[in-house]
């Protein structure tokens, strides 16, 4: 059974720090895009970042890298914000794209809380 296992969320600080983990069990994980997606209460889920089978990985406020040799795919959470408080999800598709949009993946893990005090 593929599994994609998220890790690294927790209680932290306005301007604060996390490095969020995704495991996979897919294998070759090489041969997989990922995605992070969070999702607020009452709200809709929503891309974060992205990084391809190659490498290439989307530019925004926070940063995204993998370790193919342990299966895995970062996150790293810089400057947060309490509006960042969400559920942190990883998504993973067999494509070299990297979707943006949530119904194109085809593995999820079960998310992680991210809760941003002020």
């Amino acid at each position: 059974q593929v599994q994609l296992v998220e890790s690294g969320g927790g209680l932290v600080q306005a301007g604060g720090s996390l490095r969020l983990s995704c495991t996979a069990s897919l294998r070759p994980f090489s041969r997989y895009s990922v995605g992070w997606f969070r999702q607020a209460p009452g709200k809709e889920r929503e891309f974060v970042s992205g990084i391809s089978w190659t490498g290439d990985s989307v530019k925004g406020r926070f940063t995204i890298s993998r370790d193919n040799a342990k299966n895995t795919v970062y996150l790293q959470l810089n400057s947060l914000k309490p509006e960042d408080t969400a559920v942190y999800y990883c998504a993973a598709v067999p494509r070299g794209v990297i979707p943006v949009a949530p119904n194109e993946y085809n593995y999820w893990g079960q998310g992680t809380q991210v809760t941003v005090s002020s």
